[in-house]
């Protein structure tokens, strides 16, 4: 391939994959959902090939990246028509969190742990799992969080005893580091739960101690 022939060719792929994606709308750029995703990736290989692979001639690259758009451009229209369609290429939003707590089985679904829950909640400025009255896993990875009391007047705040919110349990197992970090122990974690009525640290999906002192707990069974 002559670097004449390759320039024409950037210079081809480049304008043809931009009219294509104008095309397409700003969606996919805007939103990334699983199927904005796998165009994505498949716009930039047949571009790439279309550059590069002297096997491929111009014509037909052009045709292949077309009837991909076109594809996408269909999938689009479906997607905007059809509940059905669109919920098979975009999938629907989940609730993780419901009047504060954890749905651990819509976890495993979207194949989701605690760490990464709580990573998304800090992203938000939420450190604590008791402050969350709805968080929503949408389409695009992103988290919606809805606090407990918006719209509302708050209470007046305890006073702090600890800096900020600190996990004691996790998926059923005691973080004896963080209750040392705390100046706590075991003792004082299962005279909290039994005053609850939990008997067991395995029935216990996450526990974490807030800023006053006071204990959230979030059991396995969310009935």
């Amino acid at each position: 391939m002559s670097a004449f022939e390759l320039i024409i060719r950037v210079v081809i792929a480049y304008i043809f994959l931009l009219l294509l994606t104008r095309l397409m709308g700003r969606k996919e750029i805007r939103q990334m959902t699983f199927f904005n995703f796998i165009s994505a990736i498949v716009f930039g290989t047949l571009g790439g090939t279309l550059i590069t692979d002297p096997n491929m001639s111009i014509r037909n690259g052009l045709i292949v990246v077309a009837c991909w758009g076109a594809i996408t451009i269909i999938a689009g229209y479906l997607n905007l028509k059809s509940k059905m369609a669109r919920n098979l290429m975009t999938g629907e939003p989940v609730i993780l969190v419901r009047d504060g707590l954890i749905m651990e089985e819509t976890l495993k679904r979207v194949r989701l742990d605690i760490n990464s829950l709580m990573t998304k909640l800090r992203d938000k400025e939420v450190f604590s799992i008791a402050d969350v009255d709805y968080a929503i896993f949408e389409t695009d990875g992103k988290l919606s969080v809805m606090k407990k009391g918006n719209g509302q007047q708050s209470p007046t705040p305890k006073p702090a005893i600890f800096p900020f919110p600190t996990e004691v349990i996790s998926d059923g197992k005691i973080n004896t580091a963080n209750l040392d970090k705390l100046q706590l122990d075991e003792a004082w974690l299962r005279q909290q739960l039994q005053q609850q009525s939990i008997t067991s640290i395995s029935d216990v999906f996450f526990a974490q101690v807030q800023k006053d002192g006071t204990l959230y707990i979030d059991k396995r069974d969310d009935r």
